[in-house]
């Protein structure tokens, strides 16, 4: 039963290494955390992990933007108008589809049917007053080419006469008065043509200026005529393309005003998005501003046509259409989130967007360091809805705090607790 036992000098001396091993392990975990021990005693102040959001630096494409809500609109979306006093009288109700050209609604109006009935008949006045001069111009062409024809008959008679007398005169059959008066008469005969065919010219300048007076007063009742009777037609309002009525003002058979609104029609085949940004980015949209439009999870390219010069409560008002043929499927006043992009920068350093950037001014931020956020100067460069471009102090990897920095109170140093 005995058992040997070990000198006491070997015990001694295996105890003694065991004790300088752990003293030199302790040494190195002391030497290891001392700059860890340090930051902590450094530490300004001590902030949960679970109140921080963290971000990291890589490298990457950025775009510079703003995202907002945009209402769907449709393209065309007109409202009619009575074009005349009267009484209205409707012909469809909201939400009927209608074609183009088809009625929607009749304006009567007693007066102006009436006048157009007495515009008619002036100008059924006029035409037969322009008949009457025509037939009078051509009877007075007749006689004045019959007065003529005899005039020069007579003058050709007048001048056989006076050869004749001439030749008797010249043989001494008659006396001088009697050759005389045959050269009064072949004057006095060509004369009166003379006269004759000069007045038939003036005669036939004036009828042919009454009658081109009375064409164009006949002329211009007609085209009074018709400007009451395309009046009278636009009493029947109709449909200016293929779509939808969205809006009724009027009750049928009210009483309506010249110019009031009567209904709206929207054409279901043409939208466009209407949006609201905020005043701060009003220099930098445009018209031809890109922009990209989310339907149902998948984006769409448009760009910006129109940018109101008003700002109202802070917001400008864009619009913008689709690239191309818009998706199927948009309904009127769909909501749709869209995203205008200002520019491009490729290959920056970049980080996540987040709430330090108006805590921090963007001129610092906090960088993790083994549990501690150190402050640090940076410079910012572009920023778009979910990145922010790093320009200096900032290296690829390095972690920084993206969420609200206000409760570090400007400490240069933070200890992060787990």
């Amino acid at each position: 039963m005995d058992r040997p036992i070990e000198p006491a000098m070997r015990t001694w001396r295996r105890k003694r290494a065991l004790w300088a091993a752990l003293a030199i392990a302790l040494a190195a975990s002391v030497a290891l955390a001392m700059p860890m021990v340090r930051r902590w005693a450094r530490a300004e102040r001590v902030v949960d992990a679970s109140l921080l959001r963290m971000g990291e630096v890589v490298r990457g494409d950025l775009e510079r933007d703003v995202s907002v809500q945009g209402r769907v609109v449709a393209a065309l979306h007109p409202t009619l108008y009575s074009p005349v006093q009267g009484t209205a009288a409707l012909l469809v109700r909201a939400g009927t589809e209608v074609k183009k050209g088809q009625p929607l609604c009749r304006i009567e109006s007693p007066e102006l049917t009436s006048r157009l009935a007495q515009e008619r008949a002036t100008t059924g006045s006029l035409q037969a007053e322009l008949s009457r001069h025509e037939i009078a111009a051509r009877q007075a062409a007749v006689k004045a080419k019959q007065t003529i024809s005899l005039l020069t008959l007579r003058l050709e008679t007048s001048k056989r006469a006076l050869r004749r007398a001439t030749t008797l005169h010249d043989e001494g059959l008659i006396n001088v008065s009697t050759f005389e008066k045959a050269q009064d008469d072949a004057e006095i005969a060509a004369l009166e043509l003379k006269n004759a065919s000069e007045t038939t010219v003036l005669e036939q300048e004036t009828l042919a200026f009454e009658v081109h007076n009375r064409k164009l007063l006949l002329e211009r009742q007609q085209s009074i005529a018709s400007d009451v009777a395309r009046q009278v037609d636009d009493l029947t309002v109709t449909a200016p393309f293929d779509g939808m009525v969205a809006q009724v003002s009027v009750q049928d058979r009210d009483a309506v005003n010249k110019g009031q609104a009567l209904l709206s029609i929207v054409n279901l085949t043409a939208f466009e998005i209407e949006l609201d940004f905020p005043e701060n980015y009003a220099t930098d949209v445009a018209m031809g501003t890109r922009a990209e439009i989310m339907h149902q999870g998948k984006p769409f390219a448009g760009h910006a046509t129109a940018v109101s010069p008003q700002v109202k409560d802070g917001q400008v008002r864009a619009t913008v259409v689709f690239d191309g043929d818009a998706p199927t499927g948009l309904r009127q006043s769909e909501r749709l989130q869209t995203r205008l992009i200002f520019d491009r920068h490729d290959g920056v350093r970049k980080v996540p967007r987040g709430p330090f950037l108006e805590s921090g001014g963007g001129r610092h931020v906090y960088v993790v360091q083994g549990g501690v956020a150190v402050r640090r100067p940076v410079q910012l460069g572009a920023v778009s809805v979910g990145e922010v471009e790093v320009v200096s102090g900032l290296a690829l990897g390095e972690r920084i705090i993206v969420s609200d920095t206000t409760l570090f109170q400007g400490a240069e140093t933070v200890l992060i607790r787990e």
